[in-house]
C-alpha cells in the first residue's frame, strides 16, 4: 500500500482530518517544523484520482536530496504515536495503528528498491566474497566460537577484497562519554569504489551484521517483519543505510510504545547513526 493511499484512506474515514489539519495551533506548528509536509488544501478522495502532492517517492528523494527524511517522517507520525490509545476508541486506535505500520513498509521498500539499483554489480561481487569467507577457517583467537568472531571474519573479508584489486580498509567509528550516551567504538568496512573516467571515489559501507542491529526481545509482529526484510550483509552507500536507520528507529520506539516498555537511548537514530558516522563522503581525485 503507498503513502498515498494510506493518506487518502485516513481522509475517507474522517472527512474532517485533512480540512481542518491546519486550523489546530498545534498541528500549524508541526507543519512549520516539518517543511509543510501538512498541505492547507483539502483534498477530494476518489478512488479514480490519484494524488501526487508529496507522493512516496518524493518523501524518499527529499530525504536523499536533503538528508531530513527521518525527521519530516517522524512529524508525519508524531500525531499518530502521541495519540495511541488515548482516547479508548479501540476502532479507531486500530486504524490508526495498521496505518503507521502499513506507511513503514512502504517507506522501508521504497529505500529497499533504490538501494538494490545502486552499485548492484559491485554489490554482488563483494556478496559472493563474503559468502566465501565465510566458509572458510578464518577465526584465529586463541578460543574461536563456534561461529567463529566477528573481527576475524571483518578482517578476513578485508584481506579477500584487497586480494580481488578492490580498495577495501577498516573504519573505526568512535564516540565519546555523555550524559546521553556511553562511549564506545564500532567497527565496519569501507570499500572505495571509483565511478566512470574515475573522477569520483564514492565510499560503500559494508556491515556484515545489519540486521542483527534491529533484533530487539518482545518486539510486535509488525516490527519484526521490517527486521525481516533488512539486508543481513549491507553493502552500499551510506545515505541509503541512514535512511533504513531512520524508518527503523522510528519503528522500534512503536513498537515498544506498544509493549510498554522503555526505550533504551542505544536505540534512537542520533545514536545507531554513530556506529557508521566514520564514513567519508565522496572524494575527487582531480
Amino acid at each position: 500500500m503507498s503513502l498515498n493511499h494510506i493518506s487518502n484512506t485516513h481522509a475517507m474515514l474522517n472527512p474532517n482530518a485533512i480540512t481542518h489539519t491546519l486550523s489546530d495551533p498545534i498541528l500549524k506548528s508541526s507543519h512549520a517544523q516539518c517543511g509543510g509536509l501538512f498541505s492547507e488544501t483539502p483534498y477530494a478522495w476518489s478512488p479514480f484520482k490519484k494524488r501526487t502532492r508529496y507522493s512516496l517517492e518524493e518523501k524518499v528523494s527529499e530525504f536523499l536530496n536533503n538528508n531530513n527524511f527521518a525527521e519530516s517522517n517522524a512529524c508525519l507520525n508524531q500525531e499518530t504515536i502521541d495519540g495511541y490509545g488515548s482516547n479508548g476508541n479501540e476502532s479507531k486506535d486500530l486504524i490508526e495503528r495498521t496505518l503507521y505500520w502499513e506507511s513503514q513498509e512502504a517507506l522501508l521498500q521504497e529505500i529497499l528498491e533504490r538501494y538494490a539499483l545502486t552499485g548492484s554489480k559491485l554489490r554482488q561481487e563483494i556478496c559472493r566474497i563474503i559468502e566465501v569467507a565465510r566458509e572458510t577457517d578464518f577465526c584465529s583467537c586463541t578460543k574461536p566460537s563456534i561461529d567463529g568472531c566477528s573481527n576475524c571474519l571483518r578482517k578476513r573479508v578485508i584481506n579477500m577484497l584487497c586480494d580481488r584489486g578492490l580498495n577495501a580498509s577498516l573504519c573505526v567509528s568512535k564516540w565519546k562519554h555523555t550524559r546521553k550516551y556511553l562511549g564506545g567504538t564500532h567497527e565496519y568496512i569501507e570499500v572505495i569504489a571509483s565511478t566512470q573516467g574515475k573522477k569520483k571515489q564514492i565510499p560503500f559501507v559494508i556491515e556484515l551484521e545489519f540486521r542483527d542491529q534491529f533484533e530487539i526481545a518482545k518486539a510486535c509482529d509488525q516490527y519484526s517483519k521490517l527486521v525481516e526484510q533488512l539486508p543481513k550483509c549491507y553493502v552500499g552507500k551510506a545515505d541509503y543505510l541512514n535512511a533504513m536507520v531512520g524508518v527503523m528507529c522510528d519503528a522500534v520506539k512503536r513498537s515498544m510504545k506498544e509493549k510498554n516498555l522503555h526505550m533504551g537511548p542505544w536505540r534512537k537514530r542520533s545514536f545507531m547513526q554513530l556506529k557508521w558516522s566514520n564514513s567519508s563522503e565522496p572524494r575527487s581525485t582531480e
